[in-house]
Order: structure tokens, then sequence, then C-alpha cells
């Protein structure tokens, strides 16, 4: 069952469509980024992993990595996953112009959660805690992180944003 159109949810799938084409626009740019300037970003996922610009406590150093087939697996990995996020994103954007409103929550939804775990786990967790890039003055990325994951969480809640009494009517049995 279609929503109706009213000017709530005109307003509200132009500002779902916009947003997400935003950070569909973001995470392909910065994965673009990554594929075609490889060396850039590699650093800096190298001084994370070996956390040689960290405080050099020997109660944390234990975890450094620095293996460079290690930390290059790493970064690849976290350019397939932005790259996939990116098609996921526009996949939603090309969705919520089309109208299909549903399916279209649902695959931004996916893109959105994508991009939060990259940054909420992967950097703010994981490099900022663990490999405590906290600590670094030249490599660190927890604002940057902290950015895209509370831009990510803004645009999933306005996504879920409720409809009006077509939408909660379409989703009853």
């Amino acid at each position: 069952m279609p929503v109706t159109r009213t000017p709530r949810t005109t307003v509200l799938r132009l500002t779902s469509t916009l947003l997400t084409a935003t950070i569909a626009l973001y995470i392909t740019l910065v994965a673009f980024g990554n594929i075609t300037d490889f060396g850039t970003n590699q650093q800096f996922v190298r001084h994370v992993l070996a956390m040689d610009t960290t405080f050099k406590d020997d109660d944390l150093m234990w975890r450094a990595i620095t293996s460079h087939a290690l930390q290059d697996a790493v970064y690849v990995v976290i350019i397939a996953w932005e790259t996939i996020a990116a098609l996921v994103l526009i996949a939603g954007t090309y969705l919520w112009a089309r109208r299909d409103d549903i399916r279209a929550r649902s695959v931004s939804t996916l893109g959105l959660l994508m991009l939060m775990l990259l940054f909420g786990a992967g950097f703010i967790g994981i490099g900022g805690e663990w490999f405590s890039m906290w600590q670094s003055g030249d490599w660190n990325g927890l604002d940057a992180a902290m950015r895209v994951f509370l831009l990510s969480g803004v645009v999933l809640v306005v996504i879920h944003l409720p409809w009006g009494e077509s939408a909660t009517a379409s989703k009853a049995p």
C-alpha cells in the first residue's frame, strides 16, 4: 500500500532522498580517493596500527601491528567496506528517487549502518581505543570519524521518522 501523498510525506521523502544522496556522495568520494591515492591513507592506517606515535606505554604496545602486509590488508578491507557502503547508499538514493519508500528505507538503513559500524566501531572504537589513536597528535582521525558517525546517525533517524497515518496503517497486517 503506497504512502498517501501529503506535504509532510513529500518533504520527508525529499529530505530522505537528498540526505541519503549526500552521504552516498561523501563515501563514494572517500572510497575513490583511497583507491586512486592509495598511499596517503595507507600511511595513516600503518601509523595507527603500529602505534608508533602514541605514548609508548609498555602495557599497551603489545597491541601494535607492525607487519606491513597485515596493515595493508586492513586498509584494503576498509576500502572495500567503504566501496560497498557507497554502492548500497547509491542504490538507496535511486530507490528514494523512484518512490520505492519501503525498499529505499531498508537499503539506506543498511548503508548507513555500514558507515556507523566502520566509523564508530572501526575508527572510534578499535582505532581510537584499542590502538590508542587518541594519543597521537599526528595520526588522530577521531574528529573526522565522529563527524561521519554522527551525520550517518542523523540521516538514519530522519529516514525512519513516521510519515503519518497511512505509513503506520500500511504496516498493519
